[in-house]
């Protein structure tokens, strides 16, 4: 019986060691492509966001957590994410959610967590129908495509001097809100759309695309779509001497445009939400930590999730703070993030109007000739 009772008594003690280690364990999620086309971008959500918790561990110590990280694998596309998402909800341990690379997967798995109260805080989603839906949990911290669009137009109006321009667009939402946001200002301009059309974000041979751009032979490109894809139709565009400029958004911005482009890596221009790290001072720092634990350059991504992860962890520990020092619920995390004010981040101050916008933001307007790029100028943002 002293033997019996002694192993229950220890079986009961190692329970409760167990439930006291659960009961101050949080994670946060990252949602992002890590295979595919798109994995370079998601690979720097995914780091970005484990640099940010790295730093942050032993602050959650001392307020009683332990903090970690897991990452979730999206395809980018929108019915693996949802899928994602639900196993995320399912996990009561995560308390928040970075991501994701593709404003078509943001949506659907944003929805799908909002029952359960989990935070999104998304670096990189441009689409308006991400915040526009009045969701209590999707914040961000980058410029939308009603920002974006209308700067890419301006640049290819102003800096190009294009009078007959080509719109096209992968028949994303991403893709086509932007495409449709720059051919809005386009128009309002006097601009000749000598052509508006898509083609699926799957597609890789654009021969005929080619053939219909020597006839009409525009003064600049608009494609709204992501740096996969543009990569080869620049290719074959420069492989038939066609010399056009391309002009798009934040979709392009990944080193790997210019790998997949080769020669035809010319002429190609875009707007960011996220910066060059190498022209922002306050990411020296950051980038030779990322570099040090990555063994890999931290890109303009890298950096915005960084930023958005600390966020979400600020927010956290904002929430800890308001339930009297105790590991926060889902739902406070979801207030806290969305009232809280943060400052010392990377690319400035955040602060979320009441659909989980960011206030005061930037666009970095990007040029690559001849296979390199270059920063060539920043916009602000503000919405009122």
């Amino acid at each position: 019986m002293k033997k019996t009772a002694l192993s229950l008594s220890v079986f009961a003690a190692l329970a409760l060691g167990h439930s006291a280690q659960a009961a101050t364990s949080v994670k946060i999620a990252t949602l992002s492509p890590l295979s595919g086309s798109n994995s370079n971008m998601g690979a720097q959500v995914k780091n970005g966001a484990q640099l940010a918790v790295n730093e942050m561990k032993a602050t959650f110590a001392k307020a009683g957590m332990t903090l970690s990280l897991t990452a979730y694998d999206d395809q980018a596309d929108p019915a693996t994410g949802t899928a994602a998402a639900r196993r995320i909800a399912a996990d009561k341990l995560i308390l928040g959610l970075v991501g994701t690379v593709n404003s078509g997967v943001v949506i659907p798995a944003s929805a799908a967590l909002a029952p359960s109260h989990v935070t999104v805080v998304s670096p990189l989603n441009v689409s308006e129908a991400v915040t526009d839906r009045g969701l209590k949990n999707v914040n961000r911290i980058c410029a939308r495509n009603d920002a974006q669009g209308p700067a890419g137009a301006e640049f290819v109006l102003k800096t190009l001097g294009a009078k007959k321009v080509y719109v096209l667009n992968d028949k994303t939402p991403y893709g086509q809100g932007l495409s449709d946001q720059a051919e809005k200002t386009l128009k309002a301009a006097g601009a000749n759309i000598v052509q508006s059309e898509g083609v699926g974000a799957d597609e890789r041979d654009f021969t005929a695309l080619v053939t219909k751009i020597q006839t009409l032979k525009p003064d600049a490109i608009y494609f709204g779509g992501m740096y996969g894809q543009v990569a080869l139709f620049a290719k074959q565009l420069r492989d038939k001497g066609i010399a056009t400029p391309i002009v798009g958004g934040d979709g392009y911005d990944s080193e790997d445009l210019e790998k997949l482009a080769g020669t035809g890596a010319n002429d190609i221009y875009f707007t960011s939400i996220a910066p060059l790290p190498s022209a922002v001072p306050a990411a020296k720092t950051l980038a030779t930590n990322f570099q040090k634990t990555f063994g890999t350059n931290i890109q303009g991504f890298g950096v915005m999730s960084y930023d958005a992860t600390r966020v979400l962890l600020q927010g956290i520990l904002n929430a800890s703070k308001l339930a009297g020092n105790k590991v926060p619920t889902r739902a406070q995390v979801e207030t806290s993030v969305r009232s809280s004010s943060y400052t010392g981040l990377t690319t400035g101050d955040v602060k979320f109007d009441k659909n989980g916008d960011r206030m005061n933001t930037k666009l970095y307007v990007f040029a690559i000739k001849n296979g390199k790029r270059s920063m060539a100028s920043s916009v602000n943002v503000i919405r009122k």
